[in-house]
């Protein structure tokens, strides 16, 4: 789905802190819209979690730093990190370049998948509302 300049796939999960979920069985792959990627400008580091970190649903876990903001990553749902995007150490930017593709930043082992419900979909009536609420907001800021 396309809102004005900005890109959401209708196959992942959406927070209302602007990253999204991929859900593949038991675990979800995280990472920046291309909303938050666009507003936050070129990224400049992240701030990779150690694994086996145990994270909760809306609970920030980490950081990220772009020219023009430093900001914190909320974990889409609660488990334990598996798996972190090792390529953003070296290439922050791959957020930038490819936010829901390469520019993932965790996997995590969900503990509870009834936790999606809590999350917003593309597709779902509301979502399109909800996001133009956020463009306007960060207009006026």
């Amino acid at each position: 789905m396309r809102i004005q300049e900005y890109e959401f796939p209708e196959d992942l999960y959406y927070d209302r802190n602007h990253y999204w979920a991929r859900v593949e069985g038991e675990v979800v792959t995280q990472g920046t819209t291309d909303y938050a990627q666009k507003m936050a400008g070129q990224f400049a580091y992240v701030a990779l979690p150690r694994l086996g970190r145990m994270v909760e649903q809306g609970k920030s876990f980490t950081s990220v730093e772009s020219g023009k903001w430093v900001g914190r990553v909320y974990a889409t749902v609660t488990g334990t990190i598996i798996e972190v995007n090792e390529e953003l150490e070296y290439d922050a930017a791959l957020i930038n370049k490819e936010p829901y593709g390469r520019g993932w930043i965790v996997k995590i082992k969900m503990s509870d998948p009834k936790e999606l419900d809590n999350l917003l979909r593309a597709s779902e009536p509301g979502f399109e509302e909800f996001m133009l609420g956020e463009i306007e907001k960060h207009k006026r800021e």
